[in-house]
């Protein structure tokens, strides 16, 4: 029994999801609170496409499949991953408890009328423009990425990144074009991984051992 805890020990941080669902529904349901409205001169350049739905929702399978992939094929990939989704999302729980904060981005009519803008919408009717800084769309999805680029075994297969990379990249224009996400959520978000990532893959620079850079010299002389 010892070895089996010890070898699925790692599962339990799954445990963390459902308790980061329970804090954001607490957050967004308690009593009435001012909201601090987040939002620049930038954010009213940026028009609202409303194509970027597709990357937006693809978020979701993007996060669950990596995640899942990680935790059943590479053990130490997986817990760096989880260190960081925890991390980004507990900031985003405390900001989100000390600034409530929200948006007054969302387009009061749409140009067109297409499946895409029924999707917006559908969105819009389940999802509130409040406590939307930092952007976990933006965080998760960077994390994910670096997890992908970081893998010993993803990192050689050139379609999985570059599929990974163009998700990534999209997911984060999309949280813009439909109006879900200020600028300064995205760059909150940015920021925030960038010191996660220095916390949690401090230890993983690029190391060239000894003997092969000394092989290395000796063959070019």
């Amino acid at each position: 029994m010892k070895e089996l805890l010890k070898k699925y020990a790692h599962w339990l941080l799954l445990l963390y999801f459902p308790l980061y669902l329970a804090a954001f529904y607490l957050i967004e349901h308690r009593a009435s609170y001012k909201i601090h409205i987040i939002e620049s001169t930038l954010d009213q350049q940026i028009p609202f496409i409303e194509y970027f739905i597709v990357p937006y929702l693809l978020w979701f399978f993007y996060i669950a499949a990596g995640v899942t992939y990680f935790l059943l094929m590479e053990k130490e990939s997986y817990k760096r991953l989880m260190a960081m989704l925890m991390i980004g999302m507990t900031v985003f729980i405390l900001v989100s408890m000390i600034l409530p904060n929200g948006l007054q981005l969302r387009p009061v009519y749409f140009v067109h009328d297409n499946i895409f803008v029924d999707m917006t919408r559908l969105l819009y009717s389940v999802d509130t423009s409040t406590n939307v800084f930092p952007s976990i769309h933006v965080f998760n999805s960077a994390a994910l990425h670096t997890a992908v680029v970081k893998s010993p075994r993803l990192r050689e297969n050139r379609f999985v990144s570059a599929f990974s990379m163009v998700l990534c990249v999209s997911i984060i224009l999309s949280t813009m074009f439909l109006k879900q996400h200020s600028v300064f959520d995205v760059i909150s978000g940015m920021v925030l991984f960038c010191l996660s990532y220095g916390l949690v893959y401090h230890d993983l620079g690029e190391r060239i051992p000894v003997h092969s850079t000394s092989a290395s010299i000796y063959n070019h002389k």
